[in-house]
């Protein structure tokens, strides 16, 4: 789960990572990027001869070189604000989605890794081959590849990264679990990982932490610098304010980065985020409060707004052996009490109605919205048979963290009193939340942001907090997890959530989604899944 700070505007953040991360450890996305070449303002007519970066053995120093020249409009740098702050940038050990989101396709590069719509992509693999049993993977390496040191970027590096992942126990090591080798056949270009169980999610794992090369002879302060084989070097960290990215020149592949200088600015205040934008001090802003946008989506000569897709999940779950709540009717009768439709406009309308545990960006999603149709008459029936009305309320706390402030819980609280609830809102610490309902279970309802992508294992875990146990849930995701193919595997998990669904331990609140604000001239800023997948190659601007 991903740290509770804020990355989502009005609400607050996304949790997921930081649940494993104090509790346990995290996971998270990534992606692979491109070849870089440098591109300056030319001011007189053809063609000028440009400085371009080229990195030092060991360190994040900079000599002079020559390189190519952009065409006169497009500006050599972009400003970017982002929310999700760094502590600091060794992605091997220190935990939170703000590392991944900035570094991984960026500057470190995967074996692997996913595309804007979360599915796997090649990356410093070309390709693979997985055996009939699902316990081999062959991946076949790209030819001539190189770390921004100027090292070469061998098979034994890729294996040598992970097996160092598992051997220290570096962050997402648990997600390797199923590994029993990795091997090296540098001649070949192959890497060969075997398994001890087949695991339909060992791709998608290794797009992120688990997946990352690094260069087995480089030295360098992990904490303040970086190496990797991406298109763009680390060239300053600045803590809690800014990170700036520079064109790596030696890039090995096919793709270019197309402005030479990016700078990540860390905005936490939405206020000063939304006039940083107007002022141009920034180009881009993601994520921005829907709420907030409303000036510059009226201003659509001078700013785009777009929500994209991403893999959040609003969690209102129920403690499915908490003393009032172990009651399916109860939990039902919430389900069709709540008016999603007005939840998700009085948080500016980009958010999706989600009916189940699966997103649609994840395998498995099936719309589940049609189970539990808004329907005051069947709540209340449902509370009736239970013992309850607005006479005779029941009464339920709602536990969460202040990061999602109090509007949510006040909505909530208006809505059940109509079927005779009388909900009391619990707003407290993370720290708090995390202790009492994390790790004791102590609640009757809770409401967490679950930012994580192929996160339905929760389901089939009956010591996670939710206390959900159900066997056959637990079956198919086994099955799920064991299948050689994705479409067994994604039949098997939509089968499994709908039956997670139909028993009602929570509510779907909704389907989070980004929205993200840029200044025209700013082309190809990824809208989806940029909180943890954020991709910059692409990217220009136009002034």
């Amino acid at each position: 789960m991903s740290e509770p700070n804020g990355a989502h505007g009005q609400t607050g953040a996304t949790t997921d990572e930081s649940l494993e991360g104090r509790v346990k450890s995290a996971k998270t996305p990534n992606r692979w990027w491109l070849w870089a070449i440098i591109a300056i303002v030319a001011v007189i007519a053809i063609v000028v001869g440009v400085n371009i970066v080229k990195p030092n053995k060991q360190t994040n120093t900079t000599v002079v070189g020559t390189g190519n020249v952009a065409a006169s409009n497009t500006a050599d740098s972009i400003t970017i604000g982002l929310k999700l702050t760094p502590t600091n940038l060794d992605i091997r050990t220190t935990s939170g989605s703000a590392l991944d989101q900035v570094l991984i396709g960026n500057v470190y590069e995967g074996l692997v890794a996913r595309d804007e719509n979360n599915q796997v992509v090649p990356a410093i693999a070309k390709s693979w081959d997985e055996s009939a049993d699902g316990l081999t993977y062959t991946f076949h390496l790209n030819d001539n590849m190189t770390f921004s040191n100027g090292d070469a970027l061998t098979a034994e590096d890729v294996s040598w990264s992970i097996n160092q992942l598992i051997k220290n126990q570096y962050h997402d090591a648990e997600s390797l679990n199923m590994v029993k080798s990795v091997t090296a056949n540098d001649n070949a270009k192959t890497v060969t990982i075997t398994l001890n169980t087949a695991n339909s999610n060992l791709l998608w794992t290794l797009t992120g932490r688990a997946g990352l090369v690094f260069d087995k002879d480089a030295k360098y302060d992990a904490k303040t610098e970086a190496i990797g084989s991406g298109p763009y070097l680390l060239d300053k960290f600045v803590t809690n304010d800014s990170i700036t990215f520079k064109v790596n020149p030696t890039y090995w592949g096919t793709h270019k980065a197309k402005t030479q200088t990016v700078i990540i600015k860390y905005l936490a205040d939405d206020n000063a985020a939304v006039n940083a934008l107007k002022s141009g001090d920034v180009q881009v802003l993601a994520p921005i409060t829907e709420n907030l946008a409303a000036p510059f989506t009226k201003d659509s000569e001078h700013y785009t707004v777009k929500a994209g897709d991403d893999t959040d999940k609003y969690v209102m779950a129920f403690n499915s052996k908490g003393e009032k709540t172990a009651d399916k009717r109860v939990r039902q009768a919430i389900r069709y009490a709540i008016n999603h439709d007005e939840l998700i406009a009085s948080r500016g309308g980009a958010d999706k109605a989600l009916g189940g545990p699966i997103p649609s960006l994840d395998p498995g999603y099936e719309d589940l919205t049609g189970l539990y149709p808004y329907d005051l008459d069947k709540a209340k029936s449902l509370m009736a048979e239970a013992g309850y009305s607005e006479d005779k309320p029941l009464q339920l706390t709602i536990t969460y963290a202040n990061i999602y402030g109090t509007e949510i819980g006040d909505q909530l609280r208006s809505q059940l009193a109509k079927i005779g609830i009388d909900l009391k809102v619990n707003v407290v610490e993370f720290s708090t939340w995390l202790q009492d309902v994390y790790t004791n279970k102590n609640y009757d309802i809770s409401l967490v942001d679950h930012n994580e992508s192929h996160d339905f294992y929760q389901w089939a875990d009956p010591t996670y907090y939710y206390n959900y146990d159900n066997a056959e849930v637990q079956k198919l995701y086994a099955q799920a997890i064991a299948a050689t193919d994705d479409a067994t595997r994604d039949t098997l998990l939509a089968k499994a959530a709908k039956l997670v669904s139909e028993d009602a331990p929570a509510d779907w609140l909704f389907n989070y989604r980004v929205t993200t604000a840029w200044a025209n001239g700013v082309k190809g800023f990824p809208v989806n899944l940029n909180q943890t997948l954020l991709p910059l190659y692409n990217v220009t601007y136009t002034k």
